[in-house]
């Protein structure tokens, strides 16, 4: 299976709410790392502290779905371009974002994932050069 299946898989999973799933390719010692502006900013180290970070965060969902719009694969790093649309449980309110996601691989396995609510910042940090503006809005 190639990196980029690998990113469409987890998102089909996080959807779906399988967790499981969502982290089987998942190195045991993956790092997430979400930034300061969200709920669950922070850096969570081990598939352990990961799995329990993402049972928690989709568990807040009353409904939505993070869905992904573009693949840009920069040497080991996939950035995953997605649109977020998510109604969580105590909110009347829906949480609407296009955000970037970068996934580095090792070995065929996801060693980190980094969320930026900026996708022009997560093409960046990738190194996947320039991307129109269209697609990185």
């Amino acid at each position: 299976m190639n990196e980029a299946q690998v990113v469409r898989d987890f998102y089909a999973a996080l959807n779906r709410n399988d967790i499981a799933a969502a982290v089987r390719d998942f190195n045991p010692e993956f790092e997430w790392v979400e930034p300061a502006e969200y709920p669950g900013a922070g850096t969570y180290r081990g598939l352990e502290t990961v799995t329990e970070h993402f049972l928690w965060a989709r568990g807040r969902w009353a409904e939505g779905s993070c869905e992904l719009e573009r693949l840009i694969v920069a040497g080991d790093r996939v950035v995953a371009l997605v649109a977020v649309r998510v109604r969580l449980k105590d909110e009347a309110e829906w949480r609407v974002g296009d955000i970037g996601d970068v996934f580095t691989f090792r070995d065929g396995k996801l060693i980190q994932g980094r969320t930026f609510g900026d996708r022009r910042e997560a093409l960046e940090w990738a190194g996947a050069g320039t991307v129109s503006p269209e697609a990185a809005r």
